[in-house]
């Protein structure tokens, strides 16, 4: 437990009021109260330093970003709540007796699941999995020869599973490429990104269009430089330059720069060449550098835009894209939004058919009904926000692989012919 929780306690407020004002959920607050668990999708630090805003704004004192976020010493609670009994006329014993009874009632409280909330944050971590791969043994099991979910598996576009969302997702990418746009493609973690950008490139290929990629260099990319490396306009503009003009040297001041880069692409244009900036794990561009992409946006020739932008990240690109961030409102008036969805209802059984059938394997011969319905109960959280249900859907392809890969391991050590509910529930 951290000492947040007495702070707030001290300021009269809830855990519901901080959630609120943090805009994350009851479930997630309590996360960091009670076990000091960040949420991962969420930048640790600008998150502290919103909480101690949000104390100082109930009258607190200044906070210091250490002493709210520290450990409680476990022997000073008791050693204070053994304070309060004494005071109360109870003997100090009773303090481990009351203890006790709570920790029972916990126990008996957790075997009825309905009596207890859902936490969304901890039941998405024990649904996913770590990486797997199935053994020898599996495979031998299920008469594969290969890995149907292993990142191999794909070796060419007709091994990607599309469904009418991914088709629609794949078709916005190429005609973004072609013929000039701004695109942001927004999708959780696993969920297909880095195979659409792939196929993107060996699409143009395949089909010979003339579209230049233009990818620049997002390794340890964060969107400040305290975590990292921020990417800026100079480094995309420098990322255009080795792409369209690569013999060129650059010119020494910032204003003959991007004039020199403007020429490029307009004579690359001019041969017949289309521009396309394409910028992965886009959810850690800082906002200036957001901002500044309307800029790139805007050089044309004529009618004709030089350059067409996608931009491929996580659900934060989402929030960071809001139309009620004055500082993006220019980009987002000019960007068209697309997500990529879960493999919800039926598509999940057409997923699992695809992949199994590029490996000549009928998906009857390796998981039953019960078992695909059980997959699908195992990665959707249910869990109430605000007097209404919501579900959270973790059926995403990477999720689903790695789910199946560890049931088929299963399955092949006891012995059982198919993945079923039972042995999905085993896992």
């Amino acid at each position: 437990m951290l000492k947040l929780k007495s702070l707030l306690l001290k300021a009269g407020c809830k855990q519901a009021d901080l959630a609120k004002a943090l805009n994350v959920s009851p479930a997630t607050v309590a996360q960091i109260v009670n076990h000091g668990v960040w949420p991962k999708s969420l930048d640790e630090l600008q998150l502290k330093q919103r909480i101690c805003a949000f104390l100082e704004g109930k009258g607190m004192a200044a906070p210091s970003l250490t002493s709210v976020f520290e450990e409680v010493d476990q022997a000073d609670i008791h050693e204070r709540m053994n304070a309060v009994m004494a005071e109360l006329g109870a003997e100090p014993g009773d303090l481990l007796k009351a203890l006790e009874s709570h920790q029972a009632e916990s126990a008996t409280r957790g075997a009825h699941p309905q009596n207890k909330p859902a936490n969304v944050s901890s039941q998405e971590e024990s649904m996913l999995l770590r990486k797997q791969a199935l053994f020898p043994a599996t495979r031998k099991h299920f008469s594969l020869f290969r890995d149907p979910f292993s990142d191999d598996a794909i070796q060419s576009h007709e091994d990607m599973y599309v469904s009418p969302d991914i088709r629609y997702v794949r078709e916005a990418m190429l005609q973004t490429a072609k013929h000039g746009g701004l695109l942001a493609v927004v999708a959780e973690s696993g969920a297909g990104k880095t195979t659409l950008m792939r196929d993107l490139e060996d699409r143009i290929l395949r089909e010979t269009q003339p579209i230049l990629i233009i990818k620049p260099y997002v390794l340890a990319m964060e969107d400040n430089d305290q975590k990292g490396k921020t990417l800026k306009s100079t480094h995309i503009a420098e990322a255009i330059m080795a792409a369209v003009a690569p013999l060129e040297k650059p010119k020494s001041s910032p204003e003959a720069r991007f004039a020199q880069l403007h020429k490029a692409l307009r004579e690359s244009h001019a041969a017949g060449y289309r521009h396309c900036l394409v910028i992965d794990e886009a959810h850690a561009l800082p906002i200036p550098t957001i901002k500044h992409l309307k800029r790139f946006f805007e050089l044309e020739m004529g009618f004709k835009k030089l350059l067409s932008i996608i931009l491929i990240g996580q659900p934060e690109l989402k929030t960071k894209l809001s139309e009620r961030d004055a500082a993006v409102r220019e980009v987002v008036q000019r960007c068209e939004l697309v997500e990529l969805a879960p493999l919800e209802g039926g598509r999940l059984e057409d997923y699992l058919k695809f992949k199994l059938d590029r490996m000549n394997k009928p998906v009857h011969e390796v998981i039953d009904s019960s078992g695909i319905d059980a997959l699908r109960a195992r990665l959707t959280v249910n869990t109430p926000r605000r007097d209404r249900p919501e579900t959270v859907s973790l059926l995403y392809p990477l999720a689903v692989g790695n789910l199946l890969t560890a049931c088929m391991n299963l399955a092949a050590d006891l012995g059982v012919p198919l993945v079923t509910a039972d042995v999905v529930k085993g896992v």
